[in-house]
């Protein structure tokens, strides 16, 4: 989420500049929200773990999230999807689909049918040297309007279908029913910097920081040194307003951004603080109503991270995989501070701990690149498709494994697989025909999907715990942690919910929309 709200904050604090433009506060007073018995409150903390969770409740360091707990269950592997960026795994959550699906592969990815990468908004670096006008386009229109299939419904859309009203507060992905239009700037839009405004479709409720707010009285956590309102006491204080004001619909879903930060900074372990103070703000949520018992009386409460992270080490020398280099010598790579040439062999687009690689040359196979690739013992898996055909290649496996969907071979989520080959690439473990996942928490349908998810030539790569891919410009955390992998430590969240007893079918992410259609405040 960090990165992807970079570009968000730069086009604020420009249209700020310009225009001394003011919160834009939206009057909720003329809009009639239907009162839902337990209503929906789903509540996401970027990059919450859960080992580091536990250790901050029992130090004392995170009472709400106790107590949340403590009144409901506990579920602390949940299976993301892939790759673990936010942009995919949202997209997930709010369709019930993975990427092959829904269509937004990852952070960055290239459109081959327009020859561009689409990058949502990494390191700023690297969003300038694409263009901040394309990348404007791609965070605040394409994402939701072009880029997420409309063969696919959201949550936010099939409630409206139903005629119930939701919310979204600070959700990247967001797309609903209403119409509604996000001015920006006149005066950047005439020199060329970015659109005047868009025609965006949201939830009845929609708050995404300083561009769109509820509360009247929140200004103050839209300035420059609070991200322009891409924070978490501006979520809280959201949250908040429409829980005092009557005004809380059937279906919420509020972001709570800063721990992704402090994650990619500290590390996966060090940031128990910073899961005090995101509880701190949750605890703010719960003291809208008169008591925390009532809170939960009140409402099915759905707290979940989104990704876990992996360590990477700090000497950059070694832990940043610099896929350019090792390619550099083989074949022509793309520059991302120029449109793609056509005597251009490769383009990558960088998702921290994974990457896809695309192969614009037919005179090359996805084989020969994957076989320069497996010789770097950093990687940890190379992927590609042939026909219907998945392979999965690793360092110090000889064979590879090749698989493809309705075969012989169950796994626990009711999906049939055809494999053959060393099983072990994929740490599975294969008994009477039954799967079990390892380290690669259902790995066989995620790279399936990401393999599916688009358009184009290409190969997966996914670094191993300690490493992550660095290009020209991408965000890099030497020291700190990193997100993007299959690898179970970049996979596994924890969830947390009261209110009901039932559960989804699987503990996977993609599992969770069946589940939260069907609660009883949301089902037909």
């Amino acid at each position: 989420m960090l990165y992807v709200l970079i570009i968000v904050i730069v086009v604020v604090a420009i249209i700020f500049l310009i225009r001394g433009l003011k919160p834009a506060n939206q009057s909720l007073e003329r809009k009639a929200i239907t009162k839902t018995e337990n209503p929906v409150i789903l509540l996401i903390i970027d990059s919450l773990m859960d080992e580091p969770l536990k250790q901050a409740i029992k130090k004392g360091r995170a009472p709400a999230l106790k107590y949340l707990i403590e009144q409901g269950r506990y579920y602390p592997n949940m299976i993301s999807s892939y790759p673990t960026m936010s942009v995919t795994i949202d997209s997930s959550l709010l369709t019930g689909t993975y990427s092959d699906k829904h269509r937004v592969p990852g952070l960055v990815w290239y459109d081959e049918k327009e020859k561009r990468l689409v990058n949502y908004g990494s390191a700023k670096e690297e969003v300038f040297k694409l263009g901040i006008k394309q990348v404007v386009k791609d965070n605040l229109y394409h994402l939701n309007h072009s880029h997420l299939s409309r063969d696919v419904k959201t949550i936010h859309e099939k409630l409206a279908e139903k005629g119930l009203e939701s919310a979204s507060i600070n959700a990247l992905v967001y797309r609903g029913n209403e119409k509604k239009t996000l001015n920006l700037s006149k005066v950047l839009s005439k020199l060329d910097i970015m659109p005047e405004s868009f025609q965006i479709e949201t939830p009845l409720l929609f708050s995404y920081g300083a561009l769109a707010q509820f509360s009247p009285t929140n200004n103050q956590n839209t300035q420059l040194w609070e991200r322009y309102g891409f924070n978490d006491k501006f979520t809280a204080q959201e949250l908040k307003y429409l829980i005092q004001n009557g005004k809380l619909p059937a279906f919420t879903i509020a972001y709570f951004p800063d721990l992704d930060k402090n994650v990619h900074e500290k590390g996966p372990i060090n940031h128990i603080d910073s899961i005090e103070k995101t509880d701190k703000q949750i605890q703010e949520v719960l003291n809208a109503y008169e008591s925390w018992d009532e809170a939960v009386q009140s409402a099915i409460w759905i707290v979940m991270g989104d990704s876990g992270q992996a360590k990477v080490g700090k000497d950059k020398t070694k832990s940043l995989i610099q896929l350019n280099e090792i390619l550099d010598s083989h074949y022509k790579i793309h520059k991302i501070t120029e449109p793609v040439k056509d005597d251009d062999q490769i383009v990558i687009g960088y998702n921290e701990r994974m990457a896809f690689i695309y192969n614009l040359d037919p005179n090359i196979t996805l084989e020969e690149i994957a076989g320069h690739l497996q010789q770097d013992e950093r990687m940890n898996l190379i992927a590609w498709k042939s026909g219907a055909d998945v392979h999965a290649a690793a360092n110090g496996h000889k064979e590879k494994l090749t698989f493809r969907p309705n075969g012989d071979y169950k796994d626990p989520y009711g999906q049939s697989w055809w494999l053959h080959g060393d099983y072990s690439v994929l740490d599975l473990s294969v008994n009477n025909r039954q799967i079990e996942y390892g380290t690669y928490p259902d790995a066989l349908a995620r790279l399936h999907s990401s393999l599916h998810s688009h358009s184009g030539n290409y190969i997966i790569v996914d670094a191993k715990p300690g490493f992550e891919f660095a290009g020209e410009g991408t965000p890099v955390h030497p020291g700190g942690a990193a997100h993007g992998s299959i690898h179970e430590q970049d996979s596994l969240i924890p969830m947390i919910v009261t209110g009901t007893e039932t559960k989804p079918e699987h503990m996977r992410v993609v599992d969770l929309y069946p589940w939260i259609m069907n609660l009883p405040s949301l089902a037909d």
